[in-house]
């Protein structure tokens, strides 16, 4: 089923990794999908998967900018966002000072 807007996640795989996901489809539909390899190449192998959080946008175009982001993000971040701890986002995205 299409919906408005977009809707960006994340599942926790059975290798204990995240894959973060950007959808036009109810999210629970999405990880379904997931579940049976549908479009998953990258899970396939790392079934099965567990929606951890999820996010829904109006706009298809701020869904894609908020996928990227995440993307980028160091798996403490990530960790940080399921958990709803958004004081420790701008902690955990300052770079680490070298030596």
């Amino acid at each position: 089923m299409q919906i408005d807007g977009a809707s960006v996640y994340i599942v926790l795989c059975a290798d204990n990794a995240y894959y973060t996901g950007l959808t036009r489809k109810a999210v629970e539909t999405r990880v379904s999908e997931h579940n049976l390899g549908i479009n998953a190449e990258y899970t396939t192998r790392r079934r099965p998967v567990r929606l951890v959080w999820s996010a829904h946008f109006e706009r298809l175009t701020d869904a894609i900018a908020m996928e990227r982001q995440i993307k980028g993000w160091s798996r403490a971040k990530k960790e940080a966002l399921i958990k709803g701890d958004y004081d420790a986002l701008p902690v955990l995205a300052a770079r680490r000072k070298k030596g």
